[in-house]
């Protein structure tokens, strides 16, 4: 009985922790989108932006140039599509986890349509001096470092769930995590993206995860609870 009260209260330091981790996320990228959206667009200061860009000019060479080309590719549609299809395709058939088919979805959907949303509300033309080539679409916020947010991060919601071995755990994470940086980095670096871009598309990306993953464990957690008990019923 003692152990068992003991694991209890365990579990539920653990969770009280990782919920206090979750919606401080949250907290901090409202606060960094808020921040940036004001100071670009009501306090029109962009000296910043174009300071990092200076700043970058002396550290371009070609071989960081085709780095940074693989990299970016990693956060556009033609990679995160089939990366999310094959995701919902595990969790459908090879684990049979019906909410995490669910998430992935609703999770890439609903961020796309976010970053259309804000792009055109925004209307912030794109940096008129690429690197390579110019980027079509509207600048704020990043839609690779938004999208990239939500896919990397929703791994890292999975990985820490479901990966037991600390090391494999912490890795995965780390490495994913850095992933999304240097995502948000290689606009910034191509000439796409201002960096004030990239830091909006990173907080709204961690807004959109935190709210999409709570609004569909509320709803599975529903579903299990009034929904599934009466169809078994029936």
């Amino acid at each position: 009985m003692k152990r068992q009260i003991k694991k209890f209260f365990a579990q539920l330091a653990l969770l009280s922790v990782e919920l206090l981790i979750v919606w401080l996320v949250f907290l901090v990228s409202f606060i960094i989108f808020v921040y940036v959206a004001f100071r670009i667009f009501y306090f029109k200061k962009e000296s910043f932006d174009f300071a990092v860009f200076d700043f970058l000019r002396s550290y371009v060479t070609d071989t960081t140039t085709s780095i940074m080309q693989f990299i970016t590719y990693l956060g556009t549609h033609h990679f995160l599509i089939p990366a999310n299809l094959i995701l919902i395709a595990y969790f459908l058939f090879i684990k049979k986890h019906r909410w995490y088919s669910i998430k992935v979805p609703v999770v890439a959907l609903g961020g796309v349509s976010l970053m259309f949303l804000l792009k055109f509300l925004f209307n912030r033309p794109r940096p008129l001096i690429p690197l390579l080539h110019e980027a079509k679409g509207l600048s704020f916020p990043s839609g690779h470092a938004l999208m990239s947010f939500s896919f990397y991060g929703l791994l890292i919601y999975l990985i820490w769930h479901h990966v037991t071995r600390p090391w494999l755990k912490w890795s995965l994470i780390v490495f994913l995590l850095l992933l999304i940086l240097l995502i948000g980095f290689s606009r910034i670096y191509l000439r796409v993206h201002y960096a004030s871009d990239v830091m909006a598309g990173f907080a709204m990306g961690a807004i959109w995860l935190v709210l999409s993953i709570w609004i569909i464990r509320r709803i599975e957690n529903y579903s299990r609870k009034e929904i599934e008990p009466e169809l078994h019923a029936g």
